[in-house]
């Protein structure tokens, strides 16, 4: 646990089940983010992750989906909807990390996308994901990547 009170172990489960639970979500369009969130709640073990971290991450990507993708969609090297689920959800976690998560550093972000991509993702899938959220830090996170912030 750090001085703040956050335990970045929870905070890496929350994103593991936050990437479970998205890609759920982007697999089955009947089921909205609630639902998801709710059979998450029930059905896997949420004690000993961040549950306000995972709800947050969730409904952040959720609410913000068009203006991620659109900041996403230029490090592409195909439409969005043509990545492949785990790493599309890898990446659109991290934008929302980078875009309204600033208490989160920039290489914690992409580190989480990557480890997570390895676990779930296809074999080397974690290698283009780490590729486009370097590019996507450079944009979005240009100060704290230079040093300035």
């Amino acid at each position: 646990m750090r001085p703040d009170g956050i335990d970045p172990a929870a905070r890496s489960r929350s994103r593991r089940r936050a990437l479970q639970a998205l890609y759920a979500w982007q697999m089955n369009d009947d089921a909205g983010i609630d639902k998801v969130i709710a059979q998450f709640r029930h059905e896997q073990d949420m004690e000993v992750a961040d549950l306000e971290y995972f709800e947050d991450l969730l409904k952040g990507v959720v609410s913000h989906l068009d203006e991620l993708d659109a900041g996403i969609t230029p490090h592409l090297d195909r439409p969005v909807d043509q990545v492949d689920p785990i790493e599309r959800a890898a990446l659109r976690l991290a934008a929302y990390e980078f875009k309204f998560r600033p208490d989160v550093p920039y290489r914690v972000v992409i580190n989480e996308a990557v480890e997570v991509t390895k676990r779930f993702g296809a074999d080397h899938g974690h290698t283009y994901v780490n590729g486009v959220l370097d590019k996507l830090a450079k944009e979005w996170r240009q100060l704290e990547k230079q040093g300035g912030a």
